[in-house]
């Protein structure tokens, strides 16, 4: 399917005009006897005038045609109306368009060349229906423009992937009819990028002629809904300075907000510093006074009975593997401390080092972390028996809002749950003593006491 044909009196013919480009009706071509002498431009084989079911007029090759580049290639009849749309708004903006040019050297062939009446300029209005790569149109853009023909690709496909790789626009149908651009065309307000509704191809096509609207490679996103971000679109020359005063404008304000970020973080910073300082004071007073407290116990317990009183310290659950995990994890020789019935541990068992200072507190209640207790935990190890008694723990205090400024120092060392006491078999009914005072006189005095559940 070919629109364009050479007659032999009447020069080029081109099937959508209505005089056919050189003063003639369709008739004249068209169903006459003998055939009318047109042959085609590329190869110059005898042609046709033919028409469509749907009306549309073309010249066809006639037989045994040779290996013609317009036979070969040919385009559809969608490809051919968007080009008579092209055309014919073209030259309703005001320029003279021509279909099917070719390059002097036969290197590109443009759908629609509009030209300057006065022939200042050339543009190429190039109808882009079937699939492309973006490379691949981008080099036949640059083909045109090494002519000095610029370009712009059109397509009323939904969603072209070569869109914004060269100067395009998607078309689409207005209600009323018509094509009006409903992609590639914006505006940039209120910092960002729209597209302005309702404009007819035509008027698009004046814009650029005039040069009011340009190709420009957008630096903020495109704002519109469901549309995608174009590498190019066309835009006034206003627009693309109002984006250049919205980015420097921008590029203030960051700045501005980045100052003023580092002077809250400076002020933050020394404010934090003189949290930590009193912290660390309070914290270390909170040490000393629970040394001394570990001291006193200890000149108080400094007998036979205060051995055996640390001896059994050392059997609770946990104390143990906790003093394991000072020496394994950290190098430190600890031991339980004599003053655990202290307020300040929260009911833990302290861990005192050789030196006499406290080290760790093993297994504290969240529900005792008050006052002196808390500046004591703040700035100490806290060590439990499994993971989930630290995560107890920590989930607790944060309820309860008693966590230091910078978090709690935690570790678990994993201790099995003790295995349920075996129910003692029942013993030998032994008489009572029932004297209610002096020397016990039963058999085998036996006594007999229940903690905690366990005989």
């Amino acid at each position: 399917m070919a629109f364009r044909a050479v007659h032999a009196e009447w020069g080029t013919m081109f099937s959508h005009l209505p005089d056919l480009g050189c003063g003639q009706a369709w008739e004249a071509v068209w169903k006459v006897k003998p055939s009318a002498p047109i042959a085609c431009a590329e190869c110059r084989h005898p042609m046709h005038a033919k028409t469509s079911y749907s009306g549309l007029r073309f010249f066809a090759h006639a037989p045994h045609a040779p290996d013609c580049e317009i036979a070969r290639q040919g385009e559809s009849e969608a490809h051919h109306l968007l080009k008579l749309e092209l055309a014919s708004a073209a030259r309703d903006a005001g320029a003279h368009a021509e279909l099917e040019v070719r390059a002097p050297d036969g290197s590109w062939q443009a759908d629609v060349l509009a030209t300057d009446p006065a022939g200042t300029w050339r543009i190429a209005l190039e109808a882009q229906l079937s699939p492309i790569t973006a490379p691949d149109i981008t080099a036949r853009t640059e083909r045109m423009r090494e002519d000095g023909v610029t370009s712009c690709w059109f397509s009323d496909r939904p969603r072209p992937p070569w869109l914004g790789a060269v100067p395009s626009v998607r078309l689409a149908t207005a209600d009323g009819g018509g094509l009006v651009v409903a992609e590639g065309l914006v505006k940039f307000t209120g910092g960002g990028w729209t597209v302005p509704p309702g404009v007819s191809l035509t008027d698009f096509l004046r814009w650029v002629f005039t040069g009011k609207v340009l190709p420009h490679a957008p630096r903020t996103r495109l704002r519109y809904p469901l549309l995608r971000q174009l590498e190019q679109v066309w835009t006034a020359p206003q627009y693309a300075t109002a984006e250049d005063v919205y980015l420097v404008e921008e590029a203030k304000r960051q700045r501005e907000l980045e100052e003023q970020r580092a002077r809250f973080q400076a002020r933050a910073a020394v404010k934090r510093a003189e949290t930590d300082k009193k912290n660390a004071a309070s914290r270390r007073a909170a040490l000393e006074r629970a040394t001394a407290a570990e001291a006193a116990a200890r000149r108080l317990h400094n007998t036979r009975a205060g051995a055996r009183w640390q001896a059994q310290l050392m059997t609770r659950r946990g104390v143990r593997q906790a003093v394991e995990h000072m020496a394994g994890a950290h190098g430190i020789t600890a031991t339980a401390g004599l003053s655990i019935t202290d307020r300040r541990w929260a009911g833990g068992t302290p861990l005192i080092g050789e030196d006499g200072v406290p080290v760790a507190v093993l297994a504290p209640e969240s529900a005792l972390v008050n006052g002196e207790a808390f500046r004591l935990l703040a700035g100490m190890l806290l060590l439990f028996l499994t993971v989930k008694d630290q995560q107890r723990f920590d989930r607790n205090t944060r309820r309860r809002r008693k966590v230091p400024i910078d978090g709690w120092r935690m570790a678990y060392i994993e201790i099995p749950a003790p295995k349920p006491a075996e129910k003692a078999a029942p013993k030998a009914a032994v008489p009572r003593c029932r004297r209610a005072g002096g020397p016990c006189t039963c058999p085998e005095p036996d006594l007999s006491v229940t903690i905690s559940g366990s005989e």
